[in-house]
């Protein structure tokens, strides 16, 4: 396992934030050090990458302590797939490991939601969502038979913010806070005593 890879990640990623770049900065600079983090799959614990039978599993990686950004793994079983669902801020999912299929949605008039352009997202890519873009979709693993995980990297504690899912026929939404999967956060990139 190469746990430089994370702390390599995170330094990068928070020297790119102190600069307080714009969004669009954010997604060209901070997409291509994601790019690096999940070009190699050799790097994730095996506690952080195991499925559960029923639901998706969200692993917190790193959280910022000034709450600028949160790195998570997700980690899904065959089929498994979100609610429709938002964010709130920014964020970047590359895929590490099988393949995933989001979808956007996009509210009418009558206040309902339908569903945009889907695209599969395989190893090595990199997707954005943004509440200043799109940041209404729905996530499926694109698989009947494998696991399949993505590095999620946020604006913020992704965990903590609240949030929404929504129902595509009326368009109400119920708030949520996801929270994540693992009780406390490892230090990924401890290399020994």
């Amino acid at each position: 396992m190469q746990e430089g890879k994370l702390l390599t990640f995170v330094q990068k990623l928070t020297q790119l934030l102190e600069t307080h770049p714009s969004e669009k900065i954010i997604f060209s600079q901070g997409k291509k050090l994601l790019e690096e983090l999940i070009a190699v799959d050799d790097w994730l614990p095996e506690a952080l990458s195991k499925s559960h039978p029923d639901y998706y599993q969200q692993y917190l990686l790193y959280a910022d302590p000034m709450n600028r950004f949160s790195v998570v793994s997700f980690v899904w079983g065959p089929n498994q797939k979100t609610p429709v669902h938002n964010h709130t801020v920014w964020g970047m999912i590359g895929q590490l490991r099988g393949q995933e299929c989001g979808t956007n949605y996009y509210q009418q008039q009558d206040g309902s939601y339908q569903a945009g352009e889907s695209s599969i997202c395989h190893p090595g890519q990199v997707e954005t969502v943004s509440p200043n873009t799109h940041d209404i979709h729905a996530v499926v693993n694109n698989s009947s038979d494998k696991t399949s995980i993505s590095i999620h990297v946020y604006g913020g504690n992704i965990g903590r913010i609240e949030r929404a899912v929504f129902d595509i026929k009326t368009g109400q939404q119920k708030q949520f806070i996801s929270g994540y999967a693992n009780a406390f956060t490892p230090n990924l990139w401890h290399t020994g005593t």
